[in-house]
C-alpha cells in the first residue's frame, strides 16, 4: 500500500458540529474503527481508481447524528462508515468499481445516486451492497 492519502480530521469534520458547537470528537473506539475504515476500505479505492475521495460525512457524535437525521444506530457513530464522492465519477459507477476491486467492506450503498456510504467492521463485515 502506498502512502495514506487521508487524515483523520476529513472523517470528522462537520458543519452541523461546528454550526450547533458540539464537540464532535471520537472515543479511542471509534477512532480506532475509523483507522481501519481508512486502511482497509479508503485507501485501497483511492489507490486503485487513482483519483481523490471527497468525504462528506465521516463521524458523527450521537448529537451531531440526531441533527443530520441519521438512524439510531449509524454506524457513523461508531466510526466505522463513510459517505464519499469522487469528481467526475457517478455513485454508480463507484459502487460497480469498488465491488470488483476486492475490498473488504460491511456495506456499501448507493445513497440517493448522491454519495457512497461505506462502511467497516472488523471481523464482522457483511458485504452487503444495498440502493436507497
Amino acid at each position: 500500500m502506498s502512502n495514506l492519502n487521508f487524515k483523520i480530521s476529513e472523517l470528522i469534520q462537520s458543519d452541523t458540529a461546528i454550526a450547533h458547537n458540539i464537540n464532535n470528537m471520537p472515543d479511542i473506539n471509534s477512532l480506532d474503527c475509523m483507522l481501519d475504515l481508512i486502511f482497509y476500505c479508503l485507501q485501497p479505492i483511492r489507490d486503485k481508481i487513482k483519483k481523490p475521495i471527497i468525504i462528506s460525512s465521516g463521524f458523527r457524535c450521537k448529537e451531531v447524528n440526531n441533527l443530520v437525521g441519521g438512524v439510531s444506530n449509524s454506524q457513523h457513530t461508531k466510526g466505522q462508515a463513510v459517505d464519499f464522492t469522487v469528481k467526475g465519477e457517478s455513485v454508480s459507477g463507484l459502487i460497480s468499481k469498488i465491488k470488483s476491486m476486492n475490498i473488504e467492506f460491511d456495506q456499501l450503498i448507493n445513497e440517493y445516486d448522491k454519495w457512497v456510504h461505506i462502511s467497516y467492521v472488523k471481523g464482522k463485515n457483511r458485504k452487503q451492497t444495498l440502493k436507497y
